[in-house]
């Protein structure tokens, strides 16, 4: 029987969320391995942030079911809070971008950010106060005010890994808050249950007509190194689906050019894209799976946002242009 070798200073064996492998030391938190130092590894392989995996169904990897029951819950509500009261959206959109925001700052714990999750609730909600109240000026005030204040509550914890839990803080304000705060300047004008309605329902086309196509036919990955079942059919499926989803809601509900369907439609498939691709490369590169497991046959919330967070700034400029209010 041979007894184990005392650990090397500066090294800590055995991490968190149960790696055996050798953990680096910065200070007084682990530090990530470089990207070149961590295997190639699938999708399927990686964990969660918080609990295990249940077992994918499909083709693509999803529990099918549960994710179409989820997925119409969650619009049901949407849906219900345009309609009856849009303010109310405003509810919805503020309770998913503070379970974002705490989603994204466990997850980056991870990898050895540890973003200060305080002043990121405070300033999520200030964010989409002031841009339903002052417009995209209120908007740039209140992330310009989060990050300020992620960078000075950052101090107390001493200068070791100030640099990377400050720069994780403020990506956290731009990626979650800011980017939501534009579906609550799409929500302002007087059509605005119809604006935030027509990019909810493009993003979500975007999504099922990107899974159908690449379940059905698709050969051809896209990025195989960030998310390799994405394929260049599905792409093509998610075009298709936006822009005939777009032109509908458009013509018939905003009094738009059928060409202004067609040219928002690409753009938000686009968007939408490359949302899911950027989400894709954040988890790849903490080494999980999903944000969180609160959704099932989803994962987390996070990965239900990714494609809607770049896509609202998007439609917010497009429909300025294209339908101005």
């Amino acid at each position: 029987m041979t007894s184990s070798p005392a650990p090397r200073p500066g090294v800590r064996t055995g991490d968190p969320d149960g790696d055996t492998g050798p953990v680096p030391i910065v200070g007084d938190r682990p530090f990530p391995p470089p990207p070149a130092a961590r295997p190639e590894i699938a999708d399927a392989d990686l964990p969660t942030t918080d609990a295990p995996v249940a077992p994918a169904a499909g083709r693509a990897g999803r529990n099918l079911g549960a994710a179409i029951v989820v997925g119409l819950s969650l619009g049901a509500v949407i849906v219900a809070s345009l309609l009856i009261w849009r303010q109310a959206f405003l509810g919805v959109l503020g309770a998913a971008v503070l379970v974002g925001v705490i989603e994204l700052t466990r997850a980056l714990r991870a990898g050895g950010f540890q973003a200060p999750l305080v002043p990121l609730l405070v300033g999520a909600v200030a964010m989409l106060a002031l841009a339903w109240s002052r417009g995209p000026t209120g908007l740039v005030t209140g992330f310009l005010a989060t990050a300020l204040a992620v960078v000075f509550w950052r101090l107390a914890d001493g200068p070791a890994g100030y640099l990377r839990d400050a720069s994780a803080g403020v990506l956290v304000a731009l990626y979650v808050p800011l980017l939501a705060g534009f579906a609550a300047l799409l929500l302002a004008p007087d059509d605005g249950s119809a604006r935030v309605f027509a990019f909810i329902a493009t993003v979500v086309c975007s999504d099922v007509g990107g899974y159908a196509a690449g379940v059905l036919f698709g050969k051809h990955p896209m990025a195989p190194s960030i998310s390799p079942k994405k394929s260049w059919e599905g792409m093509a499926g998610s075009v298709a689906a936006c822009m005939g989803m777009a032109t509908l809601i458009i013509t018939l509900w905003l009094d738009g050019p059928w060409w202004a369907g067609l040219i928002f439609g690409a753009a938000i498939a686009v968007s939408a894209t490359l949302g899911d691709l950027a989400e894709s490369l954040i988890k790849r590169d903490l080494g999980i799976k999903d944000m969180g497991h609160l959704l099932p046959g989803h994962g987390g919330l996070m990965d239900r946002l990714d494609s809607l967070l770049p896509s609202a700034a998007v439609a917010y400029l497009l429909l300025a242009v294209l339908v101005p209010a």
